[in-house]
C-alpha cells in the first residue's frame, strides 16, 4: 500500500503547492512562478520550460512525500487531523529550509534572470507553498491511513500486483 500512498499524497501535495503559488504568482504579491523556474534550470530558457517544470515538481514532490509519510508512520498518526497538523508543521520546516536554498544557492546562479532576484516576499511564498503540500500530503495519509479508505487502496494494490 505504501508505494501507491506515496503516489497520491505526493500529486495531492504538489497540486496544492502548484495551485497556491501560481494564486501568489499570478496575483502579484511575488514572484512565485516555480514551475517554471524549476523548469528553466533544465531548459535555460523560459519560453519553454513549463512541461519540464511540471515533470520536475511533481516528480520531486512524490519522493518528498516519502519522507513526510515515513515520518507519520514513525509517529503512529491515527486520524486525518492529526496528519494534517503534522504536515502542516512539516511543510514550515521544509519550505523554511527550501527558502534559504533558494535565496542562498540558487536565486543569483539561476540561468533566467527573472528569477535571479529573489526576496522576502519569494522565500515567504516558498513557506506559504510548503504548508499547502503538508496539508495535501497529511490529508492523503490521514485518508488513506486509516478505516475503510485503506483496505480500498490495499485491495487496487493487491489487484494490480496480479496484474503485473
Amino acid at each position: 500500500m505504501f508505494p501507491l500512498i506515496v503516489i497520491a499524497a505526493g500529486f495531492v501535495g504538489t497540486a496544492m503547492m502548484t495551485g497556491v503559488m501560481w494564486f501568489i504568482h499570478r496575483s502579484g504579491w511575488a514572484n512565485a512562478d516555480m514551475t517554471r523556474a524549476l523548469g528553466s534550470l533544465v531548459t535555460r530558457r523560459y519560453e519553454n520550460s513549463l512541461l519540464p517544470g511540471i515533470a520536475i515538481h511533481f516528480t520531486v514532490g512524490c519522493l518528498w512525500a516519502i519522507g513526510y509519510l515515513l515520518i507519520f508512520r514513525s509517529l503512529d498518526l491515527n486520524s486525518i487531523r492529526a496528519s494534517i497538523a503534522v504536515g502542516t508543521a512539516l511543510g514550515a520546516f521544509h519550505g523554511a529550509a527550501m527558502s534559504f536554498i533558494l535565496l542562498a544557492l540558487v536565486a543569483e546562479t539561476h540561468p533566467v534572470e527573472r528569477f535571479r532576484v529573489a526576496g522576502v516576499e519569494v522565500a515567504a511564498a516558498h513557506v506559504v507553498g510548503h504548508l499547502a503540500y503538508g496539508m495535501g500530503v497529511g490529508l492523503v495519509a490521514g485518508w488513506l491511513g486509516t478505516g475503510k479508505a485503506a483496505t480500498t487502496v490495499a485491495s487496487v494494490e493487491h489487484m494490480l500486483r496480479a496484474f503485473l
